[in-house]
């Protein structure tokens, strides 16, 4: 029955033609019920991502706060000649740049391996989500496809945290910072904040950490290097892992030259098979790590003064700009000659250096060596030995014979070099000081003690002008540890019983140079925010604190080459040919001090030599000759080449004087030749010496006349030399160095009236 109506319809056609228009019927239906289902979908689709969007919207950060927030910008320290020293930073090292000051190699690069589609896109790869989603649902986990606008998102505004939240958060930013920044301006701020390993933030920092210069110089084999560093800064560290850096370069180069990348201006670029090669075959010079820290001692003592002028934020954080003192390319070359002579001394036990180089007419410094090597740790390399007290031997004694100028006496005044006993207060012992080579030489000149550098006459002038005074001089000079205490300091202060900073002494000598003008040193000119507004300038705090005559004279007698050439020969290590220099040494009598600082009205420059741990050196250093003179010897003459030799100006109230050679005062021609001294007006000498002693003398018995030996005309007058100390508790010692040293009937006047009666 079944097959005959089937047959049937078919034959007359009516069969097909109802299931022909059902069918039609149904696909339209079909049709309507997808577009009605799919327009349901995309209808709630919409509403979805509205209320996603609104869900995570509520609490994303405002695009804005990447031009208005308070990024965390390095302080950058320079040194007088805009010579990069430090950046100081807390835990980002970032120095913002704008594109015109980045090498367009670095923009090329980057676009080519992070976003070749930049300038194209609108803040998001849609095919590059597309590639995620199939990978993350075969297994391959949550996946990157962050365009730059989306990195930028993630390193300025969210965490780094990988999860489908953090995602959502990006993309919605990276859509609002497209509609509200150019291109330009998002690539500037992505370059700004990228990471590039170790505590460089941002390309510039960047640039500088591995290359030492500026982004707005890197070479295309460099920006290749650095731009394939984001990804992953650790693996790809040309520090840590260098192999793996140059791999990476290569790859970043061949994206470059494949895959290319879309410019400013929509075209498609390729690099072209020249500077690929060329690029390929450059070899690249990384920066030592020393070189992100110049001049390590000064730049940590400023940051520390910086800190508190400014509070450690701020420092660290608020992008300060700091020019300084230092002039890094002398201060590069002392730091060699320390390191180099401190390496050649190792056979006297000579373990550490430092040095100060001062600008005398300013304070300013120029170079400040901490020791010998800030990065040698088993030496204490990183304390800074210019500004630890340590004790100045003969160094001192400069301001000894100052504070005695400024009390009247003269550069010719005598002083007596024998044995002296100083009594003391119970229960302490006499102190009895000795010279350092053992002699004594008599009565010796002002002028030629403080240059010989003898002890006892300097213990002597200490004893003259009173402890407290000469502390006082010595404080006005800028030396500080020096307080005066009458149980801490005895007369061996002026032999360097007191602990001094280097620092503070070569300041006290520079006054000298500087006639007497007192500028305390410092480091820092000038401080500009992060906007190049000055905030901080120094200003100059001179002060008069020595009468310029006082200054000029102590600055002739130390540079005075004869003066002192019977200690330390002509052609000494104190000696700079050409040129006049001030200079004085020190030793401290257990041979843990070295010291050699010395002036001209240009520079002051002062060296120590010892061991950071107190131990004592060979006993055969001397003075002047090795240990610290050759350093200072070989900074002065580094610093001067370049300069011609300039005199210390004589003051107008200074004038020169002849006086005798034995008594200091008024030649008396007949005894004494005749030396010239300079003198400050109304301190010369007008008078003979009350030295000498013209007597009447009984021929008959060689002693005083009396009147018969007068009367009978037995008398002559005769001329002596009573020598004669300064104070009565030296005479002695005086006498007993005559009687032992002299034959001549000249130094024995006769106290004993004669005998001699007339004839009856």
């Amino acid at each position: 029955m079944y097959r005959r109506i089937k047959k049937n319809r078919f034959k007359n056609g009516s069969f097909f033609k109802a299931s022909s228009q059902e069918k039609k019927h149904k696909r339209l239906l079909i049709i309507s019920k997808f577009f009605s289902y799919l327009l349901a979908l995309s209808f709630a689709g919409s509403i979805f991502i509205i209320v996603v969007f609104a869900y995570f919207s509520k609490d994303l950060p405002s695009p804005n706060q990447l031009t208005d927030r308070s990024v965390e910008l390095s302080t950058k320290i320079y040194d007088k000649n805009d010579d990069l020293l430090y950046d100081v930073y807390a835990t980002k090292n970032r120095t913002l740049v704008s594109l015109e000051n980045i090498s367009p190699n670095i923009l090329k690069a980057t676009l080519a391996t992070e976003d070749s589609d930049f300038y194209k896109h609108r803040g998001f790869d849609l095919i590059g989500y597309i590639r995620a989603v199939f990978n993350m649902l075969r297994g391959g986990g949550l996946q990157g496809a962050s365009t730059l606008s989306q990195q930028l998102v993630k390193n300025a505004l969210l965490t780094t945290e990988r999860t489908v939240t953090r995602k959502i958060k990006e993309f919605v930013l990276s859509l609002q910072i497209e509609n509200k920044y150019s291109k330009d301006e998002i690539l500037q701020m992505y370059l700004n904040e990228a990471p590039y390993g170790s505590t460089a933030w941002g390309i510039e920092a960047a640039s500088w950490l591995y290359f030492n210069k500026t982004a707005k110089v890197l070479s295309l084999a460099e920006s290749a290097l650095i731009a394939g560093l984001p990804q992953s800064p650790t693996a790809y560290s040309p520090i840590t892992n260098p192999d793996n850096a140059m791999d990476r370069q290569k790859y970043v180069l061949r994206l470059m030259r494949q895959r290319g990348w879309i410019n400013s201006s929509g075209q498609k670029e390729f690099l072209t098979e020249d500077d690929y090669n060329n690029a390929l075959a450059e070899d690249l010079v990384f920066a030592e790590g020393s070189t992100t820290l110049k001049a390590p001692h000064f730049v940590m003592y400023v940051r520390q003064k910086l800190i508190d002028l400014f509070g450690e934020d701020l420092v660290e954080n608020g992008g300060l700009r700091v020019k300084t003192t230092l002039d890094y390319k002398f201060h590069n070359e002392a730091q060699k000659i320390v390191f180099e002579e401190v390496e050649r001394a190792s056979n006297l036990l000579v373990g550490n250096s430092a040095l100060v180089a001062m600008d005398t007419k300013t304070g300013a410094i120029i170079s400040m060596v901490g020791s010998r090597d800030f990065f040698d740790t088993d030496r204490d390399g990183q304390v800074n030995v210019t500004l630890s007290l340590r004790q100045p031997g003969s160094a001192i004694k400069p301001i000894t014979y100052a504070t005695g100028l400024k009390q009247s006496y003269t550069a010719s005044a005598v002083l007596f070099d024998v044995p002296t006993n100083f009594p003391q207060d119970a229960p302490r012992p006499d102190y009895v000081p000795v010279n350092y080579d053992g002699l004594y030489r008599g009565p010796i000149q002002a002028r030629y003690a403080l240059a010989q550098s003898v002890n006892i006459t300097a213990v002597k002038m200490l004893r003259l002008v009173g402890i407290k005074n000469m502390i006082d001089t010595a404080n006005s000079l800028g030396i500080s540890s020096l307080v005066y205490d009458p149980s801490k300091y005895g007369l061996a202060l002026t032999l360097g019983g007191g602990e001094v900073r280097l620092v503070e002494l070569v300041n006290a000598f520079a006054t000298f140079g500087n006639e007497g003008i007192y500028n305390p040193f410092y480091t820092i000119e000038e401080v500009l925010d992060k906007d190049g507004n000055v905030i901080y300038k120094h200003q100059l705090e001179s002060r008069k604190v020595l009468d310029e005559g006082v200054a000029f004279i102590i600055s002739d007698i130390l540079s005075d080459n004869s003066a002192r050439s019977p200690v330390f020969g002509f052609n000494s290590e104190l000696n700079i040919t050409g040129f006049t220099v001030a200079v004085k040494t020190g030793t401290t009598n257990d041979i843990r001090d070295n010291w050699t600082v010395g002036y001209t009205p240009l520079i002051a420059i002062g060296v120590w030599a010892g061991n950071n741990d107190n131990s004592p050196m060979h006993s055969s250093l001397a003075s002047g000759v090795t240990g610290a003179a050759p350093i200072w010897n070989r900074a002065m003459r580094e610093y001067l080449k370049n300069f011609q030799d300039e005199k210390f100006k004589q003051p107008e109230d200074v004038i020169k004087v002849g006086v005798g050679k034995i008594t200091g005062m008024k030649p008396f021609s007949d005894i004494e030749d005749t030396r010239w001294e300079y003198f400050i007006k109304g301190t010369e000498p007008a008078s003979y010496s009350n030295w000498i002693q013209e007597l009447e003398i009984c021929e008959d018995d060689d002693k005083l006349a009396n009147d018969d030996c007068r009367d009978d005309d037995r008398t002559d007058f005769r001329t002596y030399i009573r020598f004669t100390s300064q104070l009565p508790d030296w005479q002695e010692g005086v006498d007993a160095w005559v009687e032992e040293k002299y034959d001549d009937e000249r130094y024995f006047p006769p106290n004993e009236i004669s005998d001699y009666e007339k004839d009856k």
